[in-house]
């Protein structure tokens, strides 16, 4: 879906539901923005590739629906057994699956493969039973069989001898994979006419009563498939994840690094790198570089949590997972682990390629603030962070003398060795360093820097977004606004830019891993066409510069205001008589006053919102709220706006850098003179 992609699951009780990965506002994702597509109990849906308005949805025991996302219509669509055909059984979470050969096939499973080549509207079984078919009423439970007068309930349970996965080679149309939730794997290479049946118990040390959670075709190899397994409800909690690289004919176990007592839900494989999988387990997500060879767990932000389902989104790189009672979790952009290799990490440093921003202005559709005027008792879940999401690596970082000393000595305590004081001359070193310093610089097509990010040193991988704006314009003084937010100065017009690694330490800059392009690009097309972007940022720059100037000009008025007034401690503190000084630190004092009121206004008034005519400021804020949200370019009331404050302010600018540059720095000098004590921005005079 455009333009950001949409997540649908399952909730125990509590229907099937979908919601936007991300929302263009401030706010984050509402759960307003989250929709309940089908009732019931919420189970593993589907869509429909390059149909953003399809979804295939079920509730529990196959009851399969499509629903059309636009209208909010749905069909149900359960295939139905012919006349004489025993019943179907379906597991309480029946597998779907949407050919990737054709988006409006789709393949579902019973206790047998069903398929459909018209979204559902008509259903075809291409397969046998491809399970056990065992009688359950006969089957023993609690190590034994029971009679009529048991406490038999099958209602809206689970069926049994059901298939619980399907899969169907990307790269051979008809070559398809069934498991079962009674220990078998089924093949077929020829669309479901032949079926080759794998007792799972003849795997390597998988027991034959292993339940098939997820069977998946390689996207790379056509003869590769994976399969997760597992036996809880026989009380075994190991790990069973295989690959076979013969179409099922022989088996290996690839669960080294995954440990005892984590069952296996999913495995998902990377479209673009072969060796790259992710494992939803009981505890959390894996990671494997090489093709399950070794896994790792990853983290990165998710709780310890079972993750019963994981997906990737191809078009945004980003790894969706499923958790059993705390929702969803994105992986944003996880493509820099593509680019790792045996000394990728040991490298000193390495930014690795990005995707490309989306440019856009965030709404406030509930105000200002994260949770507008709603209280805390709103739920939001983060957006991604926005802008350019840059992602770099630290082999072993760049800690400070300090932190490095005493990270040494932490070791050293710990293999018990003493330690001992290092010494003066180290310990002024210490204090006299400048921690060093890494930012992410931002370039643009003609090789300009647009911005400097502050970037963290510790060692690891980090993540650093550029919010696709110039640095704020203004006096380096300026303090957040009301909600605590710094500055920042208007947007980056999109076009291609490019970032950079620099350390900064000890004075001396060096680049530390070769530059990263991407492209911004524009999300809307606005309804109103405006001026050219070239124009609006061309206005935008202008009006940068203005309010930069305008900005220095009202805390230097500040700071003259603060000089005078020291003047006169100095003066008071001097042994000289009162006489001419007083009148001209009065009257400067008086000027500073009159050129505030031509900048901003009369105080007075403005104390309590009385009217007073447009000042400079009022110009200003005028042109700037007009242009600073939009992207639809100035109009000649905010280009008359600018040109009256550029106008008004020339005089205010002149006159203040006289007494700064000229008639302060006289007046402390003939202070000096009279013998006054030194006070700040004082020269040291001579004895």
């Amino acid at each position: 879906a455009e333009p950001f992609y949409n997540i649908y699951g399952g909730t125990q009780d509590n229907n099937t539901q979908g919601g936007p990965s991300r929302t263009d506002n401030v706010h984050g994702i509402r759960t307003a923005d989250w929709q309940v597509v089908l009732g019931g109990d919420g189970h593993q849906p589907a869509t429909e590739p390059g149909n953003p308005d399809i979804l295939y949805a079920q509730w529990q025991r196959g009851n399969l629906t499509r629903v059309d996302l636009k209208t909010g219509e749905s069909v149900y669509i359960k295939p139905q057994p012919a006349a004489g055909d025993p019943p179907e059984r379906y597991n309480w979470d029946s597998p779907i699956l949407v050919s990737p050969h054709n988006p409006t096939t789709l393949f579902f499973g019973s206790q047998r493969v069903w398929r459909s080549d018209d979204r559902g509207d008509s259903w075809t079984a291409i397969s046998p039973d491809l399970t056990r078919d065992e009688d359950r009423m006969l089957l023993p439970l609690m190590d034994q069989t029971w009679s009529w007068d048991a406490p038999w309930d099958m209602y809206a349970m689970s069926d049994y001898n059901t298939v619980t996965s399907l899969a169907e080679s990307p790269l051979v149309e008809g070559l398809l994979y069934a498991g079962t939730d009674d220990g078998l794997i089924q093949i077929s290479q020829d669309g479901g006419n032949q079926w080759r049946a794998i007792e799972v118990g003849s795997l390597p040390g998988v027991p034959k009563t292993a339940f098939v959670n997820d069977i998946r075709a390689d996207l790379h190899d056509a003869d590769t498939v994976y399969v997760a397994l597992d036996n809880h409800k026989y009380g075994d909690f190991k790990p069973y994840l295989l690959v076979s690289r013969n179409r099922g004919k022989s088996w290996k176990s690839i669960t080294e690094g995954i440990p005892d007592r984590h069952l296996v839900w999913r495995v998902v494989q990377d479209h673009e790198k072969a060796g790259l999988l992710f494992a939803g387990t009981e505890f959390g997500v894996f990671v494997t570089l090489n093709g399950g060879e070794s896994w790792t767990k990853f983290s990165a932000g998710m709780p310890t949590i079972s993750i019963r389902d994981i997906q990737i989104q191809r078009q945004e790189n980003d790894v969706v997972a499923a958790s059993f009672g705390r929702g969803f979790f994105v992986l944003d952009d996880y493509s820099a682990l593509r680019e790792l290799a045996d000394d990728t990490l040991e490298q000193e440093a390495v930014l690795f390629p990005t995707r490309d921003a989306d440019w856009y202005f965030e709404r406030g559709v509930l105000g200002a603030t994260r949770r507008g005027s709603q209280g805390d008792h709103l739920y939001v879940a983060d957006n991604p962070p926005f802008g350019a999401v840059l992602t770099y690596h630290l082999a072993k970082g760049f800690p400070t003398a300090e932190k490095q000393r005493q990270e040494e000595e932490k070791i050293a305590i710990k293999q018990n060795k003493e330690i001992s004081f290092p010494g003066w001359e180290p310990v002024e070193v210490e204090r006299r360093e400048t921690p060093p310093a890494l930012m992410l610089v931002i370039k643009d097509s003609s090789g300009a820097v647009i911005r400097r990010l502050d970037a963290p040193t510790k060692k690891g991988f980090h993540r650093v977004a550029w919010d696709l704006r110039h640095p704020y314009p203004g006096a380096i003084e300026t303090p957040p606004n009301w909600q605590g937010l710094p500055p920042s100065g208007f947007m980056a017009i999109p076009g291609d830019y490019s970032a950079e690694l620099v350390l900064t330490k000890e004075g001396a800059s060096r680049l530390l891993s070769k530059p990263v392009s991407f492209t911004v690009k524009r999300l809307y097309q606005p309804s109103l066409e405006g001026a050219p972007l070239e124009e609006v940022d061309a206005f935008w720059q202008e009006l940068a510069q203005v309010s930069g100037q305008i900005s220095a000009a009202s805390y230097a008025l500040e700071d003259a205001a603060e000089d005078i007034d020291t003047l006169r401690k100095m003066l008071g503190a001097s042994p000289s008589a009162p006489g001419a000084m007083e009148v001209t630190l009065h009257s400067l004092r008086q000027e500073i006053h009159a050129l505030e009121e031509a900048l901003s206004g009369n105080q007075s008034k403005g104390s309590i919102g009385a009217y007073d005519e447009h000042r400079v400021t009022s110009w200003l804020w005028h042109a700037y709220g007009g242009v600073s949200d939009s992207t639809y370019g100035p109009t000649p009331a905010h280009r008359l706006s600018l040109d009256n404050a550029k106008a008004g302010f020339e005089p205010i600018r002149a006159r203040l850098n006289g007494i700064v540059s000229e008639e302060l720095p006289a007046l402390r000098e003939s202070l000096i003179e009279l013998g006054a004590p030194w006070g700040r921005g004082q020269r040291i005079p001579a004895s």
